[in-house]
This record gives C-alpha cells, sequence and structure tokens, in this order.
C-alpha cells in the first residue's frame, strides 16, 4: 500500500531553507569579511608611498583622510633585501593652515599602531599620520601560535613548566619565520623608526610632532636619538627608558603605598581595609586553589591582580585598579571569587593580547636586563609586591634567549641625550610605567624636556579617558607652542567602589555557567519525555525548538563543556575546537532530533534522523566555530550547529516525501506512521 504523498516543498520548509541560507551566507560573510591583507603593490620600489581618498572613525566622527601603503626594504642595508609594505594613514586637519603634522605611536609592543579614535583631539590643527609597525600591521606579520597555544595550554603561566613551554614555542616559532625566508634581525624598534622616518619623507614634512604611549615611548625616544632634526617636539604619555620592558618591584611596592595611603584617607575603603598594602600581601601570597569546586591557578590570578592595577579607571575594566584592590581586599577576607573570576580572564584574554613575534623582537632590546636580571636571582615568586608580570612577559627568563637578536639593539639599551622638546606625562598611580623611573633615568638627558605627573592617575587608558579637555589642552597646547598648562585639569580621586566587581563577576558567571548547564540537561531531558509520552512535538513547538531553542542549549552546552575542562583538565584551552564542537554541536543535536521526532516510526527511520541531527550539528558547529575568532567564535559555532542539523534533517523529510513508498515502512499501518514530519 502506498503512503499519501506529501508537497516536498510546503511553505514551512520554503521559509525554513530561506532562513537557513541567510544564516550560511552570514556565517560566509563573516570568516571572509576580514581585512585586506597589506601587500606590496607589482612595480613598487623602496620608498613609495601610495594614497588614495578614504575616511577615518573618531571619537567625534568621521573624518577626511588618506590611506595607503608604504614600500620599505626588510632590510635596508642589502640593495637586493625584499621588500614589505606597511600600512599609512593620514588623518587630514580641519584647519586650512594646519600646524606641524603628529605622527602617532601605540604602545604594546606587539600591538597596532593604525587604531587611534581620539585622533579627533588633535586633527583639528594638525595632520594626524599612523604609520604601521612591521611585524603587525603590514605585509609581514610576527604571529606565533606557537606561544598562544603554549599560554592556552598552561596550567599555571608562571609554573616552571609553563616557562619552559613558553621558551619552546619562541623557538619553534622563530625557526619557523627563518625558514619561511624573513629576516627575523630587522623587526625591532630601531627598523621600526627607520620607516616611520621613510613616511615623514614619503610625505614631504619637513619637521613633525609625536605623541607616543607606554612601549610606544621607546620608539619616540630612539627616533629622537637617530633622527633629532626630523622632530620638533614630542609627548611621551606613561614613559618607558631602556631597561623597563621589565618591572621594577620597588617601584611597585612605591605605588601599592600611594593607593594604600589613599585607600586610608577614604571612608568606605578603610572600613574594608585598615591596610590595604597588607591586606594585598596577604590575599596575593595565600591564594586558595579553588573557589567552591572551580579551580583556580594562582599564577594567572597574581598575573591579572598586577596587570588590573594599571588603570586607576574603571573605563579599563575588568582590569582596573579599583575593581582589582575589591578583589583583593575581598580575598583577604575569605571571598576568593574574585580571584577565580582573574584565573579564568586570562585564560581567555592573554593567549591573544599581542603580536608575539613582535613583541619578542621589540624586547630584545632589554634582554641583557632580562638575563642579568634573572640570572642574580633578585626577584620574588609569591607576591603582588614583586614582579608576575616581568616573569610572565620575559618567561621566568626564556625568552631573553629563545629569539633572535637584533641588528642594532645593543646601540639603544642605555639612555642618551636629546635636545628634543619633549614633555613627559605620567599618572602618579601608574604600576606599568611608573613617573618616578621617567623622573631619575630620562629627564636628567632632556635639557628642553618637562614632566608633568597626575595625581589620582593610572597607566594610559586613565590618561586618555579621565578628564579628555584637560588632556587635550596640555597635549595641544605644548605642540603649538611649547607651554606646559595642566591648569585644565581639577582634583582627581580614585573610586574605591566601583559599581563593576570581579567579585560580582566571578559569582554571576560561575552561576550562569552551572544554571544553562543544568537548563540543558534538563531541557533534553523534558524534551525526550515529552517525545515518549504525547508521540511529538506539535508544528509551532517544534518550529521554536528547531530555530531559537539551539541558542539556549548551545550556551549552555558550551558552559557544561567548560565546567567539565576547567574542573578536569586544566590544560585544554577554552577555545578548543573539539570542545566547542562536541559540547554545542551535540546538545543542539539532540534538541533538534527531539523536535523533529515522531514516536511512531521505525527504529530505522529514528536512527537516521539521530545520525542526521547530530552529525550536521557537529558539522556545522566546528564549520561556524572557524567562521570567526574569539567569543563571537561561540556564537558562529551555535549558528552553524543549527544550520548543520536542520538542513540535514530538511534533507531527509524532502527526500522521503518524493518517494512513491516509504522504504522504511514494513506494513500498511506502519506506512502511515513512519512518515517524517512535513515541518
Amino acid at each position: 500500500m502506498e503512503a499519501p504523498r506529501t508537497k516536498p516543498f510546503g511553505l514551512a520548509r520554503v521559509a525554513a531553507l530561506a532562513l537557513i541560507s541567510l544564516t550560511t551566507l552570514g556565517l560566509a560573510y563573516l570568516h571572509f569579511s576580514g581585512t585586506d591583507p597589506v601587500s606590496v603593490p607589482s612595480g613598487a620600489h623602496a620608498g613609495q608611498l601610495m594614497l588614495h581618498s578614504c575616511h577615518y572613525a573618531t571619537e567625534d566622527g568621521s573624518y577626511r583622510a588618506d590611506c595607503g601603503t608604504l614600500v620599505v626594504r626588510e632590510n635596508r642595508h642589502e640593495p637586493n633585501s625584499r621588500l614589505i609594505a606597511l600600512p599609512v594613514t593620514r588623518i587630514r586637519a580641519r584647519a586650512a593652515n594646519p600646524g606641524a603634522p603628529i605622527f602617532r605611536l601605540q604602545g604594546g609592543p606587539g600591538r597596532t599602531n593604525m587604531k587611534f579614535k581620539d585622533a579627533s583631539r588633535f586633527a583639528r590643527n594638525h595632520d594626524v599620520v599612523l604609520v604601521g609597525y612591521r611585524g603587525v600591521d603590514g605585509s609581514v606579520r610576527l604571529d606565533c601560535p606557537e606561544v598562544e597555544s603554549a599560554i592556552k595550554h598552561s596550567t599555571d603561566l608562571l609554573g616552571a613548566k609553563s616557562f619552559h613551554a613558553y621558551g619552546d614555542a619562541f623557538r619553534t616559532c622563530a625557526n619557523r619565520l627563518t625558514d619561511d625566508g624573513i629576516d627575523l634581525a630587522r623587526y625591532g624598534l630601531p627598523q621600526q623608526v627607520d620607516d616611520l622616518e621613510a613616511a615623514r619623507r614619503a610625505l614631504g614634512y619637513k619637521r613633525i610632532d609625536l605623541v607616543s604611549e607606554s612601549a610606544g615611548t621607546r620608539t619616540a625616544m630612539i627616533y629622537a636619538w637617530r633622527f633629532p632634526n626630523s622632530i620638533r617636539r614630542s609627548v611621551m604619555i606613561g614613559v618607558n627608558p631602556p631597561g623597563n620592558f621589565l618591572w621594577d618591584a620597588k617601584a611597585t611596592d612605591e605605588q601599592i603605598r600611594k593607593y594604600s595611603a589613599l585607600c586610608g584617607e577614604d571612608d568606605s575603603c578603610r572600613n574594608r581595609s585598615d591596610d590595604l598594602a597588607a591586606s594585598m600581601q596577604r590575599a596575593t601570597a595565600d591564594i586558595p586553589d579553588h573557589w567552591l569546586f572551580l579551580p583556580i591557578k594562582r599564577g594567572n590570578a597574581r598575573i591579572a591582580s598586577f596587570y588590573g592595577l594599571m588603570e586607576s579607571t574603571s573605563e579599563a575594566a575588568p582590569l582596573s585598579a579599583p575593581i582589582t584592590l575589591s578583589t583583593l581586599v575581598s580575598a583577604d577576607r575569605g571571598d576568593a571569587s574574585g580571584l577565580w573570576f582573574q584565573s579564568l580572564l586570562a585564560d581567555f584574554a592573554f593567549p591573544t593580547s599581542f603580536v608575539w613575534g613582535q613583541l619578542a623582537a621589540a624586547g630584545r632590546l632589554d634582554a641583557d636586563t632580562a638575563k642579568r636580571y634573572f640570572s642574580s636571582g633578585d626577584h620574588r615568586d609569591e607576591s603582588i609586591l614583586g614582579d608576575p608580570g616581568t616573569r610572565f612577559i620575559w618567561g621566568g627568563g626564556e625568552l631573553a634567549d629563545a629569539w633572535p637578536a637584533n641588528a642594532s639593539e645593543n646601540e639603544y639599551d642605555r639612555v642618551r641625550t636629546s635636545k628634543v622638546s619633549t614633555l613627559l606625562i605620567g599618572g602618579a598611580l601608574d604600576f606599568a610605567t611608573p613617573p618616578q623611573i621617567a623622573t631619575k633615568q630620562l629627564l636628567p638627558y632632556l635639557p628642553n624636556g618637562h614632566q608633568v605627573v597626575l595625581a589620582g592617575l593610572g597607566h594610559t587608558t586613565s590618561f586618555w579617558t579621565e578628564q579628555p579637555q584637560a588632556s587635550s589642552h596640555l597635549i595641544n597646547t605644548f605642540f603649538d607652542s611649547g607651554r606646559v598648562d595642566d591648569s585644565f585639569y581639577e582634583p582627581i580621586t580614585v573610586d574605591f567602589t566601583p559599581d563593576v566587581t570581579q567579585t560580582a563577576l566571578g559569582k554571576g558567571i560561575a552561576g550562569a555557567m552551572v544554571g544553562f548547564a543544568l537548563l540543558t540537561v534538563l531541557s533534553l531531558l523534558w524534551m525526550a519525555r515529552r517525545v515518549h509520552k504525547r508521540g511529538r512535538f506539535g508544528r509551532k513547538a517544534g518550529a521554536t525548538l528547531r530555530s531559537l531553542y539551539p541558542i539556549v542549549l548551545g550556551l549552555g552546552g558550551w558552559f557544561s563543556g567548560v565546567l567539565i575542562v576547567i574542573t578536569t583538565m586544566p590544560g585544554t584551552p577554552l577555545d578548543d575546537e573539539l570542545l566547542a564542537a562536541f559540547s554545542v554541536g551535540v546538545p543542539i543535536g539532540l534538541c533538534l532530533y527531539f523536535a523533529w521526532l515522531n514516536r511512531g516510526w521505525t527504529a530505522q527511520t529514528k536512527v537516521t534522523g539521530f545520525v542526521a541531527a547530530v552529525g550536521g550539528a557537529l558539522v556545522g558547529c566546528w564549520l561556524g566555530f572557524h567562521a570567526t575568532e574569539g567569543l563571537l567564535a561561540l556564537i558562529t559555532a551555535i549558528a552553524g550547529a543549527a544550520v548543520g542539523g536542520n538542513i540535514t534533517l530538511l534533507g531527509l523529510d524532502i527526500a522521503w516525501d518524493r518517494q512513491v513508498r516509504d522504504r522504511f515502512a514494513v506494513t500498511a499501518r506502519e506506512t502511515l506512521q513512519a512518515r517524517p514530519s512535513t515541518g
């Protein structure tokens, strides 16, 4: 007996296929819509700059600009050295007769120099120029996935095994890049300065001003030493003199004492700790290995605490000094939830924080300092008052020998005298680049130098976000006239009661992870029971479960996987593709299967549908996960799993409905029961 045939392409299926197609196109767009890589134009020669009109987005809207490519030699001392390309953006001044152009130098190292939303603060009367850093922004990028992998697989970033893996990863990366034909000796800061000078000449500027921050101030120093006649004035924010790609423990202690004194003057802080420095010392010296059932990687928490203390403003959340201090005080009082959050955040954020090869190349300037530091044993291991930042970046000293030497690194490993008119700006509470170091080590070598230390401010994010009118006036006045005018600044106080705390975030994230995980398990059990008791879901319920509910189960499944991994396999990366595929793909596949299932179908039909739903979800999840990067990859993985599972089930439905006879039917009665759904 023939089974009644259903139209293979009913309205519901057409709508479902349209939705799936749109989602697939969206995933494909995300995968292929990345920024076009910089490349050397055909027929280009060294020193050539090609520009075209463009617009640049700033905090004050879009500005007219010129965008293009600068071509330089990888090795300027070899006439036959290959050409490399660097991006250049000139943000046009709005004034008819602008002043000297401003070249901006980002910090890091290992971060792009092409993003500067604050350019509008200076572009009224100055061209603002961004020149890409070689090794980061150009046609050659010193990516080190080996280093990212070593960090992701670490069970404690300050452990000896992690240090060895970190150093080995840098060696492997350097060997691979060298085998690819990259001359790593030509990617340090001196060569970066030569690129800036080539851009100045190509743009036709006689003299320029520099505004630099953090590690970028080292580049500005070398520029002033190499080409003093090219620079009119230089502003350095968060100054980093030679030897200070390592953090000085005594300066760190001094900064902590400043915070402790401020805490004693603040009622809310004093009520929580009568001695903030002592509370911080106890909290970081005795970090527990668990909060509740969730493990804490002690080294990760120490590093996150150190980095968190760099910024005094909550604009840098979730890593800022007020938030970090609250975490440490809470830990001293028995609540380690904030430390667990820091440990988890370190696993997510640190592996992709830098272009590691360029960080290593820039760090070569301080390699000898690092070797002396780690060989002396004069570093502390158990306290925030010591050097977790230094040990992390240098891998316990491994990095100093793991990366090839730079061609001219020894020329710039100590301070030189510079007559360039220079303004040093520092936050009094800056842990990254304490201003007292610049006062002692750099200012005496600047006969035309000035320094402003801003009370209540931390590192560079604090400078740019706190009282922007005052900071803009300070810099613009210096560039326009050479005068130092910080009169626009009003007294700045530290807010020891931040709206967001890491303890609250830790509890909230842990609660969400456990809650979503339980919801996922209970939902799947309920769906299985519902089909068992009632036979199947209705059309509307099934459509909802197949289109919207995968979002919930995808998140819940991933949270379940993360909970399992961090409690039983701490060396597994949280962005592991197998973790994502199985923790997201399996629950979504089961959800789609139960929403599609009819209890009356034959066992063979059910098995085929189960394999199609789960298999399609796993494949779709894997493809979606690789469509993007970072946390967005979780969303695209969920979308991919939903698309993959649904398209395989729809394919089965359409194929079966096009058949005259149900191939899984055994009897006429079974034929009527075994037909797949029409939705």
